[in-house]
């Protein structure tokens, strides 16, 4: 991608100098045509992240849930306060985490993790600390647990210039349900998140999406991948978004 061989570099060291403590994110969606434009216009004011000289990140994750998919449907029921639970490996280097991502009702998310060799991703939840890890931090028995949602996709790590704001941008995306064994592929959709200080004003990238047409909208990657690849599942309230994601998608 020509835009992003153009961007300054910054390696995962110098990322840690932004520290977030008090912030708000923003997710948009967007068509997988527009990520050219949409570098070329801020590309100048931001640095990406290179790991191993690769502004491209490969990611895998696997999400876990019960018989009843308890946590995707307090996600589709609009319970503020919720859980999601998952294994995620950054595929550059073989780094592997268990994560609990927190939901609290005051819409702020928190989340803390534990790592974990990359030959345990599949069977993680017989880690003897990671099973403690999940007795401690919720309250599903491990014995309830079981994986349901795999997705792979590609990110970009964006940091503007003044070591104020994070951007991710996910592409091509796919999902494997585990319960169900079936796949599905929303490769050209972008997943766009914006994290920066909570009172900041609308930042470079903000008002290059706005000059795009591109507006915000929430999604859940476990929440749409489930939707799309298990029938018994509720998904009223995901319609929009799923005709909005398939409308993108279209050939």
């Amino acid at each position: 991608m020509n835009v992003l061989d153009q961007m300054a570099p910054i390696g995962l060291d110098d990322m840690k100098a932004v520290r977030l403590m008090n912030r708000v994110d923003q997710k948009y969606m967007a068509s997988a045509s527009q990520l050219e434009a949409l570098l070329s216009r801020i590309a100048d004011r931001y640095y990406v992240q290179h790991i191993e000289g690769n502004p491209l990140a490969p990611y895998r994750t696997l999400y876990f849930d019960t018989d009843g998919l308890d946590m995707y449907t307090m996600h589709h029921n609009q319970r503020l306060t919720r859980q999601k639970l998952r294994v995620r490996t950054y595929r550059s280097t073989d780094t592997t985490y268990f994560e609990i991502k927190n939901k609290d009702n005051k819409k702020k998310t928190r989340k803390v993790r534990i790592p974990i060799d990359v030959s345990r991703f599949d069977d993680c939840l017989a880690v003897p600390e990671v099973a403690a890890f999940v007795d401690t931090n919720t309250p599903y028995p491990v014995a309830s647990l079981h994986p349901c949602l795999e997705n792979r996709f590609e990110r970009i790590t964006l940091v503007d210039k003044g070591m104020s704001e994070r951007v991710t941008i996910d592409r091509g995306i796919t999902f494997c349900n585990r319960a169900t064994g079936r796949n599905a592929d929303i490769g050209r959709l972008l997943v766009i998140e914006v994290k920066h200080e909570v009172g900041a004003p609308a930042s470079d990238i903000e008002r290059a999406l706005h000059e795009l047409h591109v507006l915000p909208r929430r999604m859940s990657k476990y929440c749409i991948g489930t939707a799309l690849t298990d029938p018994a599942a509720k998904y009223n309230r995901f319609k929009p978004k799923l005709l909005y994601i398939s409308k993108i998608n279209r050939p």
